[in-house]
C-alpha cells in the first residue's frame, strides 16, 4: 500500500486536533453529557469511520478498504470490551460521574500511545521476522482459551486490585478530594494526590494489556501500518460517547467474552496459517472477506443470543418474585 507523507500527516493532524477539541471542551466544563449529545457525537464519529473506509476502498483499492473495515470492527468489538473494564473500574474506584468524562479522555489517549508503541514494535518485528507471525497467532489463541476459562469460572474483573494500582496507593499520599484532571494538591501544608491519579494508573495499566492482545490481532487482518493505525483510531474515537450511551446494555452482554474468544481464536488460527503460506507450507491462506464475514455474524449471534439470555433470566425472575406467597400481616 502507497501512503504518501501528506496522507500520515493529514491523520496524524486531524487526530491530535480531535483529541484537542475534545480535551479542552471536556476540561472547560466537566459534565455528565446528555443521551443527545452522546448519541450525535458517536453517529459522527461512525460516519467518519465508514467515509474513511470507502475513501481507502476508491482511492487504494478495494482489498485495501476491506482490510480497514475487518479491522476496523474487530477492533471495535475489542474496544466495547475495554469499556466493560471502565465501567468497573469507575464503579470500584467511586468517580463522580462529572468526572467521569475526564477519566476516560485521558484513558483513550492512553490507549492510543499505547497501541502506537506496539504497532511501530509490531512493524518493525514482522519486517524483520516472519516467524513471529506464529507468535502472534499462538498468543491469540492462548488469550482466548484463557476468556472462555474466566467465562467458565464466572471470573469478575477487578482492575482497581491490580498490582500496579496498589503500590500506587500503598507509595503515594492519596487525599479524598476530586479535582478534575489536577493530580496533586496541598490542604494544611500537607501535599495529596488526588484519587484522580489513582484512576488514572488502573486506566494506563489496563490500555497497556488491552494493547497486548488487539494490536496482534489487527496485524492478523492487515499488515499495511497504516490501517493499522487508522483502524485503531476510529475504534477508540466516540468510545467515551459509548460509555454513558450503552453503559447498561453491556451489562446484558453476558456472552460477549465467548464472542470475543471466538474471534480472536479465528484470527490466530488466521496467523498462523498466514505464516505458513509466507513460508512456502501452504499454498493459500485465509481471505479477509470471509474473516469480515466471520467476525460479523459472531458478533450478530453474541448480542442476539446475549439479550435473549438476559430477557428470559428477566421473565424467569419476574415469574418466582409472583408465584412468592404474600407475607403474614402483622398481628394487632
Amino acid at each position: 500500500m502507497d501512503v504518501s507523507a501528506l496522507e500520515w500527516g493529514i491523520t496524524i493532524t486531524v487526530t491530535c486536533a480531535v483529541l484537542l477539541f475534545d480535551v479542552i471542551i471536556i476540561s472547560r466544563r466537566p459534565h455528565v453529557p446528555s443521551m443527545r449529545e452522546c448519541t450525535i457525537a458517536f453517529i459522527i464519529y461512525m460516519a467518519a469511520a465508514v467515509a474513511f473506509g470507502f475513501w481507502t476502498w476508491g482511492f487504494h483499492g478495494q482489498e485495501y478498504g476491506v482490510d480497514f473495515f475487518t479491522g476496523f470492527v474487530v477492533e471495535k468489538s475489542l474496544s466495547v470490551d475495554n469499556l466493560f473494564v471502565f465501567i468497573v473500574l469507575m464503579s470500584a474506584l467511586a468517580v463522580p460521574r462529572k468526572y467521569q468524562q475526564e477519566a476516560l479522555m485521558v484513558g483513550i489517549v492512553l490507549a492510543l500511545i499505547f497501541r502506537g508503541i506496539f504497532i511501530a514494535l509490531g512493524y518493525a518485528l514482522i519486517e524483520s521476522f516472519s516467524w513471529v507471525f506464529y507468535v502472534f497467532g499462538a498468543f491469540l489463541i492462548y488469550t482466548a482459551i484463557n476468556l472462555l476459562r474466566s467465562y467458565r469460572k464466572h471470573e469478575e474483573e477487578h482492575p482497581e486490585d491490580s498490582k500496579v494500582v496498589t503500590f500506587a496507593r500503598e507509595h503515594l499520599n492519596v487525599g479524598d478530594k476530586w479535582l478534575g484532571l489536577k493530580m496533586f494538591y496541598k490542604e494544611n501544608g500537607v501535599r495529596f494526590a488526588s484519587p484522580m491519579l489513582i484512576v488514572i494508573i488502573a486506566l494506563g495499566a489496563t490500555d497497556l494489556l488491552f494493547a497486548l492482545d488487539s494490536i496482534p490481532a489487527i496485524f492478523g487482518i492487515t499488515q499495511e501500518p497504516y490501517l493499522v493505525f487508522t483502524a485503531n483510531v476510529f475504534a477508540l474515537m466516540g468510545l467515551r460517547q459509548l460509555y454513558f450511551l450503552i453503559g447498561g446494555l453491556l451489562q446484558r452482554l453476558v456472552y460477549l467474552s465467548l464472542g470475543l474468544s471466538f474471534i480472536l481464536a479465528w484470527i490466530g488460527a488466521k496467523l498462523i496459517i498466514h505464516a505458513m503460506y509466507k513460508g512456502g507450507i501452504l499454498d493459500w491462506e485465509v481471505p479477509t472477506l470471509l474473516s469480515l464475514a466471520v467476525i460479523l455474524v459472531t458478533l450478530a449471534v453474541t448480542a442476539a443470543a446475549s439479550l435473549a439470555k438476559t430477557k428470559s433470566d428477566e421473565n424467569t425472575e419476574v415469574a418466582a418474585t409472583a408465584s412468592d406467597p404474600p407475607a403474614p400481616k402483622p398481628r394487632d
